[in-house]
Order: structure tokens, then sequence, then C-alpha cells
């Protein structure tokens, strides 16, 4: 056999490919954009390994492997952002839109007193809205 070390690392590259599979489809699909959003930017390191790639590459074919493996990388990275923006996008309250014939809807403002409340009145005397 003239390259064991391939044979070595072909095989942990399809161990690797079979373990993440069965990790992630366990997952429950409400936790699998979530989790994999986070996931893709700590994917980095991937852009790291490629930077090595380039590094030690001495020909053309490790170049090229370089470059791709750095635009996928960063494309990961990327996606994982834009998609965790999108997912959090979500989840952000819309502001109300009046129609056009009802007037927009006006929230109180911090200082108001709630109806039925003890609050103080302007004048001091904390009737409850009665007048001293």
């Amino acid at each position: 056999m003239p390259y064991p070390a391939l044979l070595v690392d072909i095989t942990i590259f399809v161990l690797s490919l079979w373990v993440g599979f069965e990790v992630i489809s366990k997952v429950p699909a409400t936790l699998h954009t979530p989790l994999m959003s986070a996931a893709n930017s700590i994917h980095g390191i991937v852009l790291a390994g490629a930077m090595l790639i380039a590094v030690t590459a001495n020909n053309a074919i490790g170049y090229v492997i370089a470059f791709l493996a750095a635009a996928l990388a960063a494309a990961n990275v990327v996606g994982g952002y834009a998609v965790t923006g999108r997912m959090l996008k979500m989840f952000r309250k819309r502001p109300a839109v009046a129609t056009a014939g009802e007037p927009a809807a006006v929230s109180p403002p911090a200082n108001a007193a709630k109806p039925g409340s003890s609050a103080v009145a302007a004048n001091g005397s904390g009737s409850k809205g009665r007048s001293a």
C-alpha cells in the first residue's frame, strides 16, 4: 500500500461525516436552526485550516484546495450570521400599524397612573382622581 497516511486521513474523514450526521439527525426540528446557525459561525476554524493549507501548499493543486476551502469556510461563517440575524428578526415586536379608519395606538406616558391605582394626584392629595 503506497499511501497509508492517506488511508488513515480518509478513514477519519468518513468517520467524522458519520458522527456529524448522527449527532445532527438526533436534534429536534425546533432546535436545529438555532444550533446550526451558531455552529456555522464557530466554523471559522475551518478558515484557519484553509490558511494553513495555503501556507504549506507547494503546487497548483494545493493552492486550488486552499482557495476552495477558504471560500467555502467564509461562506459558511457569513451564512451562519445571516441565518442568525433572520431568526432574531422573527422574535422582534412589530410596531402597531394603524388602518385608514383607526387612529394609531398611542402608549400612555411612563409616569401615568393606571386605573384603580393609588397614585398621588398632581396636587399631592392622593385622592384617586377626586379633587380636594
